[in-house]
């Protein structure tokens, strides 16, 4: 019989009580993809804005695109949260078509106020940025700190609700 030592059991015990509290997919367990950059690693991350406006179109659901650089210490800051936030990752995962950018795209409507990073845009299926769905600052109007999760879940919310009205 093989024995192990009380601390070794408890780390085990420990390390399996970590990944049970964690945000889990209805079809299980996904192989982390390299697009989700940290953001969200059981999310289903779009590779290009092209396909993630065609994914919204035909699954008639809003897109969240979010902006951001590996080394901007706001965007660091924002993606700890955002990646742990188990409520956050279920309602993305569920009902948005997720695409993260460290880069500009040449739509000019995905930058209506500037390039700055972080800053998240949503557009509906109909190909429409919802310039309407922005943050607490007058200056960066789609820029979101870690202590702006309940105000972007507020937003995903928003374009959901505007995706049923108007459509």
């Amino acid at each position: 019989m093989i024995k192990i030592s009380p601390s070794l059991l408890l780390v085990l015990v420990a390390a399996a009580a970590l990944t049970l509290g964690k945000y889990m997919p209805k079809t299980g367990k996904r192989i982390p993809q390299t697009l989700s950059r940290g953001w969200g690693d059981q999310l289903i991350w779009a590779q290009t804005y092209e396909q993630a406006l065609y994914w919204a179109r035909s699954r008639n659901k809003p897109l969240m695109v979010l902006f951001h650089l590996e080394d901007c210490p706001h965007s660091q800051a924002l993606k700890k949260v955002f990646a742990e936030d188990d409520e956050l990752q279920k309602v993305l995962d569920e009902d948005f078509v997720l695409l993260n950018l460290m880069y500009e795209t040449t739509d000019k409507h995905l930058s209506p106020d500037g390039q700055y990073v972080p800053r998240i845009l949503f557009v509906d299926p109909s190909m429409t940025v919802r310039a309407d769905v922005t943050g607490r600052y007058a200056n960066r109007m789609y820029a979101y700190e870690p202590n702006d999760v309940k105000l972007l879940k507020n937003n995903m919310k928003k374009a959901k609700k505007l995706l049923k009205s108007e459509l």
